[in-house]
């Protein structure tokens, strides 16, 4: 494994799949409390099955965001298939990535260009037809594992986070623009497995005392555990002795019928902390054609080394069953979309 070098490690590497993935807890300028996940995927077409469709490109790129109003419990999703990239994307010296959704709504609505891009280091802006984000980088790279590496039951990924992000910008939301302050997470990860039928569960955490924390379950196995903390000061610390449990709350998909555990406790003995994980917004399903995952703000509190402690987070479930045919995936994304689209033209005339 080659050491993790910035910022030429944070443009795209040559696995078979790589992600940047953002998200955060946001406050509008109109008193509300507002969440946001946006990721984009690179995949080798060859290597990696993508759900109901071949890619004619070595590379195929695609997106998922979520903007979600937690104080009316409202989610909106959106997920494009395929991305094509400018010309430009990956080729300037801190990350910058420039890209379009290869769909109808993008020619009947006009081309939204995403962007992902360090304007300068340390400042990054993301945006997309949701939400237009600056985000400033407060501690150095959290590297996880060490060295920015994990390797669960032979399941190698290379990895790092930049874990207190401040943000400023603005969402829009139902025809409106809504000015916005919070607080971001960012994960950046590369790998040679395509992860198509992994199962995990997956926390970011932040704290009102300024301290991070990752926490992974992968898969089945008794120690495919790991939990990393930042400090306030930005120390870095490890662990693989870690406890998940889910604790009783659940959401079950009335689309695919899979079940999430939504409501868990984390345990981390060495360093005697004990926190609970609460869901702040239930239904927040993402459906990628035949594939399936939950994504979604989090309330947190619990103790460190015996001190009372709460703040925000993230939880990400993935590979839980489901009942949900491939010709269902199919009608959702073909004949769905295309009588939204047929309404809109509609609606101008």
């Amino acid at each position: 494994m080659k050491k993790i070098v910035f910022p030429a490690d944070e443009k795209a590497h040559d696995n078979i799949i790589e992600w940047w993935y953002w998200n955060g807890h946001l406050r509008g300028e109109d008193g509300r409390d507002y969440a946001f996940m946006d990721c984009l995927f690179k995949a080798d077409s060859k290597r990696v099955k993508l759900p109901l469709f071949k890619s004619p490109f070595k590379n195929t790129y695609f997106s998922h965001s979520i903007l979600s109003d937690i104080s009316r419990q409202e989610f909106f999703s959106d997920i494009d298939y395929i991305n094509i990239l400018s010309r430009q994307s990956f080729k300037r010296s801190l990350l910058f990535i420039e890209y379009v959704a290869a769909e109808p709504e993008t020619f009947l609505d006009g081309f939204v260009v995403n962007l992902m891009k360090e304007k300068e280091p340390s400042i990054y802006r993301i945006k997309t037809k949701n939400f237009d984000l600056e985000l400033t980088l407060q501690k150095a790279p959290f590297l996880e594992g060490g060295e920015g590496f994990l390797n669960f039951s032979g399941r190698k990924t290379c990895y790092y986070s930049l874990t207190s992000l401040s943000v400023t910008g603005e969402i829009f939301l139902k025809n409106k623009t809504v000015k916005v302050k919070g607080q971001a997470w960012m994960d950046h990860q590369w790998a040679d497995s395509p992860y198509t039928k992994d199962l995990w569960t997956w926390f970011s955490i932040q704290l009102k005392n300024k301290t991070e924390l990752i926490v992974i379950k992968y898969g089945e196995g008794k120690n495919n555990y790991y939990a990393g903390i930042c400090h306030p000061n930005g120390r870095q610390e490890h662990f693989r002795e870690v406890k998940i449990s889910p604790t009783g709350e659940f959401w079950r998909s009335p689309k695919t019928k899979a079940r999430y555990e939504l409501s868990w406790k984390i345990e981390i003995p060495e360093k005697k902390i004990v926190l609970n994980v609460e869901p702040l917004i239930k239904k927040q399903e993402m459906v990628f054609g035949t594939l399936n995952y939950w994504e979604g703000p989090t309330a947190v509190f619990g103790k460190m080394n015996g001190k009372k402690v709460s703040g925000r987070g993230f939880l990400e479930l993935v590979g839980r069953p489901i009942k949900y045919s491939s010709f269902s995936a199919i009608k959702n994304i073909f004949i769905d979309e295309a009588i939204r689209d047929v309404k809109k033209i509609f609606k101008r005339k």
